[in-house]
């Protein structure tokens, strides 16, 4: 389980998903901070992680990669963490398309090809 100090490339994330669930990494995305959290079993233990690094839960999104798929598939909006219906999100995935976006451009500066 690590916050990501720099960028790593999807060879390493492949590695770390070999370590892990064999196809997928779990990560949590700070928006607001432009931080991502991955490799623990669950997205609470990386939220977690954030909460104790002084990210604010409202800025937390929950999401796995699939480093073996094609990039159109590679980033899969899934997890627990990301129902909140009091920010109006009522699915595990991410309602606002606006903050997808913002999860895909955290994602694609700390996961290099």
């Amino acid at each position: 389980m690590q916050i990501l100090e720099q960028p790593i490339t999807i060879d390493v994330l492949k590695t770390i998903a070999k370590d892990s669930f064999g196809d997928m990494v779990k990560a949590v995305v700070d928006v607001d901070r432009g931080l991502i959290a991955l490799d623990a079993e669950l997205h609470a233990d990386l939220e977690s992680l954030l909460l104790e690094d002084g990210s604010r839960q409202k800025d937390l999104w929950g999401v796995n990669l699939y480093p073996d798929l094609p990039a159109a598939d590679f980033l899969e909006f899934d997890s627990m963490i990301n129902m909140r219906p009091s920010q109006g999100n009522t699915s595990r995935g991410v309602d606002d398309e606006e903050i997808r976006l913002e999860i895909i451009s955290v994602v694609q500066t700390w996961i290099q090809a």
